[in-house]
């Protein structure tokens, strides 16, 4: 696996923040844009720097989304196939990116003028979702054979997920290195500034006082193989985690708002524990969607409560740690459940103090070592698509 957020370049740095307890929240810093007071999740490198650190020319156009991509992808390529994993390689190998905001952070600089003034028409051409996919693919040359882009609002990199597991699982790919990217734009920030789901402080996910979301950015993507194909390339290594289940729904209830009773995260929820069979009991801990907002976390609550049947293992959500990445926020959150798994510890709920009357758990306030097997995370995009994961250890 393999991540960029707030919290730093690399799952090392991510799980060290983790066990912190030290968000990556901070006031803006890279998007041009007058709402300077507005706190955000964003990486802390600029596109100059990241660059230099993939070896790619200054004046190679590029997008912010593309770029921490590319950083992630590379990670977990290494981190799954060694240094050389270009040489490693001789299979049907996908790559699939959940993304919405694509080459935006550029094409917005350029709107207003790029009807008069052809001189930035590169950026233009780069602009939707599938050319960012395009572009980190192209970055490690010919190593992959299929490419696909899924665009699902919030819910789009954990699809990208679940997509990866049935195209191996169908016997259309040998490997997928599969997550998603989403960098912050001055439309994107603006859009949800327009919703008044912005909070002036840090977001407070679960909390009484909650007043909405932070946005953030980054990019995360696993590595996923059959147990077979694993066995059959690696002799000596056992895998960091199972992708034991996965479902998808939509509920369609609104364009934005989750409905209230959570029937749509409730059954992916259910559907998840199926496709894993498991009991609701075997769940040891939840990365929730938990954005923030008054009406997601009450709505993901109900659900919990329904699946769970008043008998709810712990929950945090993460997005006090990065801010909401949108699109990239289903795989920055499966690799923070691996990391959970990986190092049987709970990441904090951070800012949580006071618990609303309707809420039927109390979340974890503070960093705690349990031992865990089971993690189900949640990512839910507007329009009611709503996406459950479940990692487990792995036994032979």
């Amino acid at each position: 696996m393999g991540i960029v957020s707030a919290l730093g370049l690399g799952k090392d740095a991510t799980l060290q923040a983790l066990y912190a307890g030290k968000s990556g929240i901070t006031m803006v810093q890279y998007i041009e844009t007058e709402h300077t007071m507005l706190p955000v999740g964003e990486v802390k490198l600029s596109n100059a720097e990241m660059m230099k650190m993939l070896d790619i020319a200054p004046d190679t156009p590029q997008t912010r989304t593309a770029l921490m991509g590319m950083l992630a992808v590379r990670e977990a390529l290494e981190n799954g196939l060694g240094k050389g994993f270009k040489n490693r390689l001789c299979t049907r190998v996908a790559f699939i990116n959940g993304t919405t905001v694509g080459g935006m952070d550029k094409t917005e600089r350029y709107y207003l003028d790029f009807l008069y003034n052809n001189n930035r028409d590169e950026y233009i051409a780069i602009h939707d979702c599938g050319a960012c996919s395009e572009m980190i693919a192209d970055h490690f040359g010919d190593l992959f054979t299929h490419g696909q882009t899924i665009s699902t609002a919030c819910s789009s990199a954990a699809n990208a997920i679940m997509t990866g597991a049935l195209l191996l699982k169908n016997g259309w790919a040998d490997m997928v290195v599969a997550g998603g990217c989403e960098c912050i734009t001055k439309f994107h920030l603006n859009g949800f500034n327009s919703l008044m789901i912005l909070d002036n402080e840090p977001c407070k996910p679960f909390d009484a006082n909650r007043r909405g979301i932070n946005l953030g950015e980054g990019a995360a993507y696993v590595v996923l193989e059959t147990e077979e194909h694993f066995r059959a390339r690696e002799n000596n290594r056992v895998p960091i985690a199972i992708l034991s289940g996965y479902a998808n729904t939509c509920d369609a209830y609104h364009q934005t708002a989750s409905s209230p009773d959570g029937e749509g995260a409730y059954r992916a929820m259910k559907q998840a524990l199926d496709v894993a069979g498991l009991q609701p009991v075997d769940i040891d801990y939840i990365n929730a969607h938990g954005t923030g907002t008054l009406n997601n976390d009450s709505s993901e609550a109900a659900a919990i409560n329904r699946v769970f049947d008043n008998k709810i293992p712990m929950v945090s959500s993460t997005k006090s740690f990065t801010g909401h990445a949108t699109s990239a926020a289903g795989s920055l959150e499966a690799v923070i459940s691996i990391l959970a798994l990986q190092n049987n510890y709970i990441p904090a709920n951070l800012n949580f103090s006071t618990k609303p009357d309707d809420l039927p758990f109390i979340p974890v306030v503070a960093g705690k070592d349990v031992p865990l097997q089971h993690v189900l995370t949640n990512s839910f995009g507007f329009g009611g698509n709503n996406t459950s994961l479940i990692f487990s250890k792995y036994r032979e």
